[in-house]
């Protein structure tokens, strides 16, 4: 349909298991399976309901006459109420006690909580895949000195492995926060308008036992441990703030890790994925630009932004209930965890085929390798009898000399200078046997290696093969 809008999300970004799974029919089958398993627990803690009402119930989980709810919802303005409505014609010896003691929350939000959690489960395979590629991608380099840089200036070198170590760290920290969100989901079960589970008092002749093992059953029945404590009509709504946080840390650390290989690809120093037939500009063929990381930001940027929705939702929720949380959860929620499966999709991608140009590396490194060893330069001219003050002095002068020179165009002559100062005791070919890249990188790939031993635990078992995203 090209006459209306249709979220590009959908379209061009996320995978078909969130589009599926938060699709029409995946959520409005979970209702209709809420309600059989509702109807199963009633009849099996005694409550006037047969075999044969729940075993239709059950046959008619899939086919959805959307025709009749749609009709029925125009005339009644309640979305529930016309999917009970249409329910009730599909498996009609089963149509009075549809829904028995529930209210419309026990559908929609054990629905909501079903299909976060399974959506955070496949985000968390993604993320896995992520920190697999970058645990193989910072090991391989762990000892390829690179420059360094603070504020974006050129700095002591580091290694092209430990700066992936450091989006790694971040992206782990984000993988135990998704871990925490899921661990904290509950059910909410079948809790009554207000929480107080007043109708199933009446259902039950004022059995709280009963009560207890229905709502236990019905969250085992959908792989829950257990219920929360207490609730108003609907689950706490801090769980969707937890939610999109997670999600949204993600975001921000695949940002971090995207913008950084653009700054490097500007140098040619490390480089995306770039297919054989892809063209990088409809004007200038030359050229090699990062897309796929240009569109992890601008999709994270989106997803950070999206998750401020749950906290001030969550914040402004009156009493037991209030329905101005609705329209706003049916699109932040669903598009938070699209947002961010399509982030880790491109964020797969690209750390699988992160290309490395290591002459490219060296040349630069080389290049400002005289002034960042200029400190070691100054403490073996001291060692030989020289006054570290003067000595201070002549790489200071000579440092602005170069730097000038190099502005001009010119390439760094910062040695030659200093060799052709009698004074300052080191001759061009004694510097230049102090300039080994190596010995300026510190404890790089000591630390990468720790670092990666610490993690391997949760990377056991993960394939990080990535997927064909299309792009």
């Amino acid at each position: 349909m090209t006459d209306k809008y249709e979220s590009p999300l959908g379209t061009r970004y996320a995978s078909d298991y969130m589009l599926e799974l938060f699709s029409a029919d995946r959520r409005y089958q979970t209702w209709r399976k809420l309600w059989a398993a509702l109807a199963r627990e009633e009849m099996a803690l005694g409550l006037p309901i047969t075999e044969e009402q729940v075993s239709q119930l059950e046959a008619h989980i899939t086919d959805i006459d959307y025709d009749c709810v749609r009709a029925r919802e125009r005339e009644v303005r309640h979305d529930v109420m016309a999917h009970v409505y249409a329910y009730g014609k599909a498996a009609p010896s089963a149509a009075g006690i549809i829904h028995l003691g529930a209210t419309s929350c026990y559908v929609t939000d054990n629905a909501d909580l079903i299909l976060y959690r399974d959506g955070l489960r496949h985000l968390r395979g993604e993320l896995l895949g992520v920190l697999a590629n970058l645990a193989e991608f910072a090991d391989r380099y762990k000892a390829t000195a690179t420059l360094g840089y603070t504020h974006y200036q050129p700095a002591q070198p580091v290694t092209v492995g430990k700066r992936a170590a450091l989006w790694l760290q971040d992206l782990v920290s984000d993988l135990h926060e998704l871990d925490f969100a899921l661990e904290n989901i509950k059910f909410l079960g079948c809790r009554g308008t207000t929480g107080t589970e007043a109708s199933f008092l009446e259902l039950f002749d004022g059995d709280s036992g009963r009560i207890d093992e229905l709502n236990r059953r019905l969250a085992a029945d959908f792989g829950f441990d257990s219920c929360f404590d207490v609730c108003g009509q609907t689950y706490p709504r801090k769980v969707d703030s937890r939610i999109l946080n997670a999600l949204s840390s993600i975001a921000q650390s695949l940002y971090r890790m995207a913008n950084d290989i653009r700054l490097m690809q500007h140098d040619r120093q490390v480089e995306e994925p770039f297919e054989e037939n892809q063209i990088g500009s409809s004007a200038m063929a030359y050229k090699r630009n990062p897309m796929r990381c240009e569109r992890i930001c601008s999709l994270a940027r989106y997803l950070m932004a999206d998750a401020l929705n749950a906290p001030m939702t969550a914040a402004v929720q009156w009493m037991e209930r209030t329905l101005d949380d609705s329209a706003n959860r049916r699109i932040s929620l669903p598009e938070g965890f699209l947002c961010a499966d399509a982030i880790l999709r491109l964020g797969r991608n690209v750390t699988k085929g992160l290309r490395v140009n290591e002459k490219v590396i060296a040349r630069t490194l080389r290049e400002y390798l005289p002034f960042i060893a200029t400190e070691n330069l100054l403490m073996e001219a001291v060692k030989r009898g020289g006054d570290r003050q003067a000595l201070h002095e002549i790489i200071r002068r000579c440092s602005m000399e170069a730097t000038a020179r190099m502005k001009e165009g010119e390439s760094c002559d910062l040695l030659q200078r200093l060799a052709a100062e009698g004074s300052f005791g080191l001759s061009l070919v004694e510097m230049e046997a102090l300039l080994d890249p190596q010995a300026f990188i510190g404890r790089c790939p000591e630390q990468v290696e720790a670092f990666l031993a610490g993690i391997r635990p949760l990377l056991k078992d993960t394939r990080a093969d990535g997927a064909d995203i299309g792009i």
